[in-house]
């Protein structure tokens, strides 16, 4: 009963949550829409938005709904930092910062429900009951964060790796006579990656009007790789001071080369330390049970 009970207010505050998040986004679209209409550009949008199926549009706003939900309850900061870890990983679109968020409620509204089936339908009970509903509230909590910063410590490797092919291809492109704009394109054109996309967007930055320190700077701040950063700050010093960038480049592209090596290996020493836990607690004992268990029962044998 009690767990019956538990279930019943879970759901309840669920739908409560999404009926409060779903009027305040009408009300917020309807605001919107007169907004548009003031300006005359509403007639247009509305008649885009009917044109797309009704399932896409009920799931659409229902996910900005779950969206704005999940703005409104997460502390101060949160979404804002969020966004920041969703450009490291790649993906820097509002819709994705959206996905993110509505994963999040709906990985808090599981939790009731969670329990209720551990508990009522699996028929767990006593400590073994509240261990796994612990186990599983605490992975709905921290899973897609969890998830996240897996993603961008991936894409962040794939920089490291990355960045020194790059830079030799910069080098030899700039050496050659390409402007370095020029050879960034070439580059990224030739090498596809997380890094070349992140030229090509800083390219694009620069094509719109920006200028090339201020794109390479939001580069650096999106990527946020101390060797990424570290090639920004060269390029830009060798531009501030009129030194030769195929020279930088090569300065540049060595240092990448040493520290990748260096990395790799620092991998390699770390290797016998992270192999002393399973061999310990697993290798060793079925060895053991191998060699001394025949000797073991010889000699309960004898006594």
């Amino acid at each position: 009963m009690d767990a019956l009970l538990f279930a019943a207010i879970g759901f309840f505050a669920a739908v409560v949550l999404f009926a409060i998040a779903v009027t305040s986004g009408d009300r917020e679209r309807a605001e919107v829409r007169e907004s548009l209409r003031m300006l005359g550009v509403a007639d247009d949008d509305r008649r885009s938005t009917l044109l797309a199926p009704l399932s896409a549009r009920t799931t659409t706003s229902l996910l900005k709904g779950v969206a704005s939900l999940g703005r409104r309850f997460t502390p101060v900061g949160y979404v804002e930092t969020r966004r920041k870890k969703l450009t490291a990983a790649g993906r820097p679109t509002a819709e994705d910062l959206d996905r993110f968020l509505v994963l999040r409620v709906v990985s808090i509204v599981a939790i009731p429900v969670l329990a209720f089936l551990l508990l009522s339908v699996a028929g767990l009970e006593g400590t073994t009951g509240l261990a796994v509903v612990a186990l599983a509230a605490v992975a709905c909590l921290l899973g897609p964060d969890a998830s996240l910063n897996r993603q961008v410590e991936e894409r962040a490797k794939q920089v490291r790796i990355k960045l020194p092919d790059i830079l030799d291809l910069l080098t030899i492109s700039v050496e050659a006579g390409l402007g370095f704009e020029q050879a960034l394109d070439r580059t990224a054109a030739t090498v596809p990656g997380p890094l070349s996309d992140e030229f090509v967007r800083m390219i694009g930055e620069v094509k719109a009007g920006a200028r090339r320190s201020d794109a390479m700077r939001a580069m650096a701040e999106r990527v946020d790789v101390p060797e990424l950063r570290s090639f920004v700050l060269a390029i830009l010093q060798a531009d501030t001071f009129g030194v030769s960038i195929g020279r930088v480049l090569r300065a540049q592209a060595d240092e990448a080369r040493v520290k990748r090596r260096q990395q790799a290996e620092e991998q390699a020493q770390k290797a016998p330390v992270k192999m002393l836990l399973p061999m310990v607690f697993c290798i060793f004992p079925a060895l053991f049970v191998v060699v001394i268990g025949p000797a073991a029962v010889n000699i309960y044998r004898a006594f």
